[in-house]
């Protein structure tokens, strides 16, 4: 949470880290906590993208189409990352994964659908913490490329 919260202030990210009073490892979860939509939740995920880490923010309310996300990035294949390549990735474990404070740059694709809310909370790098931001600022703090990724 540290790392993440370091990496916010570096960007100029403007939310700030929230502590969650129970753990938040999926969207619909992070949702009923925070009073929102699970549209709203920014879920990050990490795909194995031919052997490189991919990392999708994809709205709560999307299941990510690997076989169109391959096709965008240009790589024969994705698929889900295991939770020790997540780890290695991000230095973060499954389940409270942040868009930053990674040990390398991660290559990332924003889902254009979170574009819909004023307001999109994501993970800070525990499942008990997020952190309000907004599509632009995703893209802005992970250097991601806007994608439509259903």
């Amino acid at each position: 949470m540290l790392k993440v919260s370091e990496a916010l202030r570096e960007s100029g990210a403007t939310g700030e880290v929230v502590i969650l009073t129970e753990s938040a490892p999926t969207a619909a979860t992070a949702a009923a906590q925070l009073g929102c939509e699970v549209g709203a939740i920014a879920n990050s995920l990490i795909f194995d993208a031919d052997g490189e880490p991919l990392l999708v923010l994809t709205s709560g309310a999307h299941r990510v189409d690997t076989g169109l996300i391959a096709r965008l990035v240009g790589v024969s294949k994705v698929r889900r990352a295991t939770p020790e390549f997540v780890k290695a990735a991000t230095g973060q474990t499954i389940g409270g994964v942040a868009p930053v404070g990674h040990p390398a740059p991660v290559r990332t694709l924003v889902d254009t659908w979170l574009s819909k809310h004023s307001v999109v909370w994501a993970a800070a790098g525990h499942s008990h913490t997020v952190f309000p931001t907004t599509f632009d600022e995703l893209v802005r703090i992970t250097g991601g490329t806007p994608a439509e990724v259903e």
